[in-house]
């Protein structure tokens, strides 16, 4: 049985909704549902792997129907990609609400660093299925792996208002190299303690930027 989630950091699971009768409205019948089923996708995708499960198994752990699943994906991709996108969204969330500004280059990369540890941390499930077995979705998963990467970059560079200074692409390799390492220590099998790696990437990832300007 694949493990759960961490509610509350990427997803938030949804009380339990009442049976027989009730006066909730369909819309947020609806986006419960839709919770609870991006929550069971990224669940087995971290536990099972792609190939592991289809539609019926979302709806079984999800403890929804099909006819549901449809009202609000296309396919298990779609709910796939709903939930990286959630995922990528709440990163930048956390970034901005932790982000420091006007630092020097080290402080920046160091803040940046440290977030992106600790988020994947508070759900390693969430993690693993993003960081490690997404990209079994094949070339429009690896786009999307781009396009978030590119975004992170900008956004770690748009902290110091370096332009012109180091390229984005200096950026992207930083961020693909943190991204790397801790897909590694998540696909290990041990525990690792993510965060420990903190210090040390600051530090090499810091200085490729300062020797790309």
């Amino acid at each position: 049985m694949p493990d759960r989630i961490a509610s509350g950091v990427v997803f938030t699971t949804p009380p339990a909704l009442p049976r027989g009768r009730h006066e909730l409205p369909r819309e947020r019948i609806l986006a419960a549902q839709r919770e609870k089923m991006l929550i069971a996708a990224t669940e087995l995708l971290a536990g099972e792997g792609y190939r592991g499960f289809g539609v019926r198994e979302i709806c079984a752990r999800a403890a929804v129907s099909r006819a549901a699943f449809y009202e609000c994906f296309a396919d298990k991709d779609a709910c796939v990609y709903a939930a990286y996108d959630r995922f990528i969204e709440v990163f930048l969330e956390r970034l901005a609400d932790n982000a420091g500004t006007g630092g020097d280059r080290a402080a920046v990369v160091g803040g940046f660093v440290t977030t992106y540890l600790e988020t994947l941390d508070r759900d390693r499930v969430t993690a693993r299925a993003f960081q490690v077995e997404m990209d079994a979705l094949g070339r429009p998963a690896r786009q999307r792996r781009r396009q978030a990467v590119e975004r992170l970059a900008r956004f770690v560079r748009d902290l110091r208002g370096d332009t012109p200074g180091a390229p984005l692409s200096a950026y992207v390799g930083a961020i693909y190299a943190l991204r790397q390492i801790a897909s590694d220590a998540l696909d290990s099998g041990d525990e690792p303690d993510l965060t420990a790696l903190a210090p040390e990437l600051t530090t090499w990832l810091t200085r490729m930027v300062e020797e790309n300007r």
